[in-house]
């Protein structure tokens, strides 16, 4: 699938249930998987799975495409859920350069949002 994503070209990030599911914040698996991208809406069909791409804003593609993007899409998603463990969990499971990135986005990123990446990136 990345391939497939990569050849086009866009910038493209999974939303926040596959984003969380993905880093193991979450044992929900999203029914429908929807990516986020700056190229033309479209639906593509991969077997019985389906992949929905909606063109959003360039603010929500912040990260796009890496890591630090994911954490971005799933502490959106878990906003009023978040807890302390999650914040341990990727304090732990991230490496240094997604840490770092994290904390260079995090000026350009919602107020709430900055209190938990100052958790997760010190």
């Amino acid at each position: 699938m990345t391939s497939l994503l990569r050849d086009t070209g866009a910038q493209w990030q999974f939303t926040g249930a596959y984003a969380a599911n993905q880093l193991g914040l979450s044992e929900q698996v999203p029914a429908k998987i929807i990516i986020y991208t700056d190229a033309s809406p479209r639906k593509i069909r991969l077997g019985k799975l389906t992949l929905t791409f909606r063109k959003v804003v360039p603010r929500s593609l912040l990260g796009a495409g890496r890591p630090a993007g994911l954490v971005v899409q799933a502490l959106r998603h878990l906003k009023r859920h978040l807890t302390p463990r999650h914040i341990a969990q990727l304090r732990q499971q991230l490496d240094a350069d997604t840490k770092a990135e994290l904390a260079s986005l995090a000026p350009q990123l919602p107020a709430w949002m900055r209190p938990h990446l100052d958790d997760i990136t010190t």
